[in-house]
C-alpha cells in the first residue's frame, strides 16, 4: 500500500531544506533561518518526524576520503516475484549504499561503493550475481561523483 503524502506548507519546506543542508544545526539556528520562533520550529520538526517525513539524520560521507575508491551503479534483472526476498538480502550487503526498484530495461539499480576494484568485483560476482532471483547484472563504473546538495 502506498503511503499518502503529508501536506507540507512553505515553512515545512524551508525547515526541510535547512535540515537537508545541515542536519546538525540547532533548532534555534533553523528557526532563525526560517524566520519562526524556536518553539514553532521545534514543534514543526517533531511533527515532520512523527509523520515520517524526516526518517533519520545521517552524515554525508566523501567516499574517496573514507577509503571507498571504487563505485558503480549495478543494474539487476530479476525473476518475477523475487523482489521482496531479494530486497532483504540486498540491504544486508554493506557495500550497497542505495537500492531503487525501477521500471524499464532492468528491475533494480544499486549504488555500490567498495574499497577497490577487487572488492567491487567480489560484491558483483560473488554476492549479487549468485543471489537467487537475479537473472542478469550490468555494471556502470562511476569515474566522478558530483554531490548536488
Amino acid at each position: 500500500m502506498e503511503t499518502p503524502p503529508v501536506r507540507l506548507d512553505d515553512v515545512d519546506q524551508r525547515i526541510l531544506e535547512e535540515l537537508t543542508r545541515d542536519g546538525r544545526q540547532s533548532v534555534t539556528t533553523v528557526a532563525q533561518k526560517v524566520h519562526v520562533s524556536r518553539a514553532h520550529a521545534y514543534s514543526r520538526i517533531n511533527r515532520l518526524q512523527d509523520e515520517g517525513v524526516i526518517t533519520r539524520y545521517t552524515a554525508v560521507i566523501d567516499p574517496l576520503r573514507a577509503g571507498l575508491r571504487a563505485s558503480a551503479y549495478v543494474t539487476l534483472k530479476l525473476r518475477q516475484h523475487s523482489w521482496r526476498e531479494l530486497r532483504e538480502r540486498l540491504t544486508a550487503i554493506p557495500e550497497v549504499h542505495h537500492i531503487g526498484l525501477v521500471g524499464g530495461n532492468f528491475d533494480v539499480i544499486l549504488l555500490v561503493r567498495a574499497r577497490d576494484n577487487v572488492d567491487l568485483r567480489r560484491v558483483v560476482f560473488d554476492q549479487l550475481q549468485s543471489m537467487p532471483g537475479v537473472l542478469d547484472t550490468q555494471t556502470f563504473l562511476i569515474f566522478e561523483d558530483v554531490d548536488t546538495r
